[in-house]
């Protein structure tokens, strides 16, 4: 399954330091590369500004939609992501 990132999500992406940008997307490919991405995610109760799904990635979640293809709109974390 392929993803497009959203400009929000690469800037989110891009304000982390490298190590975690390095966890984020090694951990983002293992899922994709899975033939049932959305076996790893959790659905999301109250979706209707954000995402329908999220992965979680250590301390930080990744908020997507399910569109054919995988688009991520956000990269935070974890404290943070859920705040309105």
């Amino acid at each position: 399954m392929e993803a497009a990132f959203t400009k929000r999500a690469l800037k989110n992406l891009r304000r982390l330091d490298r190590v975690t940008q390095k966890q984020i997307l090694k951990k983002l490919d293992f899922y994709l590369g899975s033939p049932q991405p959305l076996k790893y995610a959790e659905k999301l109760t109250d979706f209707k500004k954000d995402g329908q799904y999220r992965f979680r990635i250590g301390s930080y979640r990744v908020i997507f939609d399910v569109n054919g293809d995988i688009n991520i709109l956000r990269i935070q974390h974890r404290k943070e992501i859920y705040r309105k």
